[in-house]
């Protein structure tokens, strides 16, 4: 999936020589917490946060009245030369910037225009709908050996049993590294069959696997 499949079109922006009281008031009005900031170019030169407000102007728990600070220009508050994407950079590589930068959003830009604007907030609905967890059904995991062909063996189970798998995701096994574990969601509230095939294959249900409970 590429960003531009999943980028906010509609950014806000600022000049830096808009002021912090102007950052303020379109973040309250539009309800947003990055704003990308400007040149006299419209070429993007740095980023201002919410917290990089809060952390400017005076808290209202001291006596401290310097309201000169509402006027400071963003130029002086801003954090330069923001790490950007690309429309069509992965939404996985992005995703690894963030992890890795610890960034809160990742201004778009192309042709030195910025275009559109991701935050954690996009990333972590992405994976909602990518990983179908927004839909109804049920959670399913299973430790299979680590060798080629396994998912295949393991996806017969669904094929017979005519269910539909909304997602997959593979993660290593922290017990052991010749096995994988399977994370299966799919679209039935009732998986008693599956799993009962799955260990008839002889593969590990480690999930729904409730002590007391028989499934």
């Amino acid at each position: 999936m590429l960003i531009e499949e999943i980028m906010v079109r509609d950014v806000q922006t600022l000049l830096t020589t808009n002021t912090v009281k102007e950052a303020i008031d379109l973040m309250r009005e539009k309800k947003i917490r990055h704003v990308p900031i400007l040149d006299e170019s419209n070429t993007l030169v740095g980023i201002i946060t919410d917290r990089d407000l809060k952390e400017a102007i005076p808290s209202s728990l001291t006596n401290e009245k310097d309201t000169a600070i509402y006027q400071t220009e963003l130029a002086k508050i801003m954090t330069r030369n923001p790490i950007t994407g690309h429309p069509m950079d992965f939404v996985e590589e992005s995703a690894l910037l963030f992890y890795d930068k610890q960034i809160g959003c990742l201004p778009i830009v192309s042709n030195q225009e910025v275009v559109g604007i991701i935050t954690e907030t996009d990333l972590l609905y992405k994976y909602i709908e990518l990983t179908g967890a927004n839909q109804p059904g049920s959670q399913i995991e299973v430790r299979v050996p680590n060798v080629p062909g396994i998912l295949y063996e393991v996806s017969k189970v669904f094929y017979e049993q005519k269910t539909n798998v909304l997602s997959v995701l593979v993660y290593p096994d922290k017990e052991n590294t010749e096995t994988k574990i399977l994370v299966i969601r799919v679209k039935t509230m009732n998986p008693l069959n599956i799993i009962e095939g799955l260990r008839t294959e002889g593969f590990e249900v480690l999930w729904p696997n409730v002590p007391g409970i028989n499934l």
